[in-house]
């Protein structure tokens, strides 16, 4: 499955901010696990409270396949909820993170990114207005500021993905580049390489 990369600024959660179909968050529990999987938009926290209503036991939230979000500010809201009910976040071998996905995985209370894991990062962009082209000072910036510093993440990681890659690209980041953010809680093993993330 080729990823859509569909990220865009708050309150745009139409398709036409993408430019095609995308599959909503959907959560399954397995054990003491629920793994997600699916594009972030304003349905995805309902989805989520349902599914630990129904799973109190479960503590840890596998991405399978994250590629982005629809509504930013809905993905913050929900990831903030992650961070708040103290779930781990996981990346298994074979799952990718992306955009939106990545800002969620950084919600868990412990963090894991197995061997091969794919996790890409770039700027936003919508309503005409691009991340890299609007002052620091600008408060379009604030609501993923302050998501950053609720979360405990440094928001020199903020700056850096928006010059990692333009919003309408990706930068699949190496486990050098995790451990300079302290993206993981115990160092980020091998990531995959940019040609395995741009097939998965």
């Amino acid at each position: 499955m080729k990823p859509a990369f569909c990220t865009v600024i708050a309150g745009l959660a139409a398709l036409a901010g993408c430019g095609q179909q995308y599959d909503p968050m959907q959560f399954a529990a397995q054990g003491d696990q629920i793994v997600a999987t699916g594009t972030i938009d304003h349905t995805t926290l309902d989805a989520f409270l349902e599914v630990i209503q129904r799973n109190p036991d479960a503590k840890t939230l596998v991405l399978s396949y994250i590629e982005g979000s629809m509504d930013d500010d809905a993905n913050v809201v929900f990831s903030r909820v992650v961070h708040e009910q103290g779930f781990d976040t996981i990346v298994p071998s074979d799952g990718l993170i992306a955009s939106g996905g990545t800002d969620l995985f950084l919600a868990g209370k412990r963090r894991v990114l197995e061997p091969g894991a794919c996790v890409g990062v770039h700027s936003w962009g919508g309503w005409n207005i691009v991340a890299t082209e609007i002052p620091k000072d600008d408060p379009e910036h604030d609501r993923y500021l302050d998501y950053f510093e609720d979360i405990g993440v440094d928001e020199a990681f903020y700056w850096y993905t928006l010059d990692a890659a333009p919003s309408e690209g990706m930068h699949w980041m190496n486990a050098a580049e995790a451990d300079r953010f302290d993206m993981t809680t115990g160092g980020a093993p091998r990531l995959g390489s940019a040609a395995q993330c741009d097939a998965r």
